[in-house]
């Protein structure tokens, strides 16, 4: 199996600690400072599969970019940190961190914290998908109902009938639908 990439943001980096025990887990590591970072291009440039920060604590600046990371290339984030504000760990939550560590920067728990943090990721990515699809059927089911209902009152068909009436022209093109009732939204605007 081909080694996980971790992409190692340090603030700290004072003893190299956590680069060394994640190399001696078998991971593929790059390392970077934090000064002046563009964390989100790195990220986009790097492709890491996972990110890990070391960080006193998370700036408004690195929060922003685990926000745009989130978006663009998503991938559990891992942040060390000092910081145990009540305000700063909902910030980083909101931000979409995988996993805060406070003060825990102990190599006996790095393997088990970033393998807590993979399986939370992976579930919440299955519950975003889950979401993403489930609000996507709920605008096909508005664009059918929308879609009936102007075959209803355009054709006198009543809900049954234009529900299959739609069904008919979908298969006869071999769209889906939801594609159908689209067009068929668009011709009766196309009509008025």
């Amino acid at each position: 199996m081909k080694p996980l990439k971790v992409l190692i943001v340090d603030e700290v980096q004072a003893d190299k600690l956590l680069e060394h025990t994640l190399q001696k887990y078998g991971f593929e590591i790059a390392c970077l400072p934090l000064k002046s970072l563009d964390l989100s291009a790195i990220v986009l440039s790097l492709l890491p599969d996972i990110v890990v920060l070391n960080v006193f604590t998370p700036t408004q600046a690195v929060l922003k970019a685990i926000l745009t990371i989130n978006q663009s290339h998503s991938v559990p984030v891992i942040i060390f940190a000092e910081d145990q504000d009540t305000e700063t760990i909902n910030q980083v939550i909101k931000a979409g961190v995988s996993a805060y560590i406070v003060d825990g920067l102990d190599t006996k728990r790095i393997k088990t914290i970033i393998d807590i943090a993979i399986a939370r990721f992976k579930e919440q990515q299955a519950l975003k998908d889950e979401l993403k699809k489930t609000k996507s059927q709920l605008e096909e089911r508005k664009l059918i109902d929308r879609a009936k209902g102007l075959l209803m009152k355009s054709q006198g068909y009543n809900e049954d009938e234009a529900y299959h009436a739609l069904r008919k022209l979908a298969m006869d093109r071999n769209i889906a639908i939801g594609e159908m009732a689209k067009n068929v939204i668009s011709m009766a605007d196309l009509l008025k």
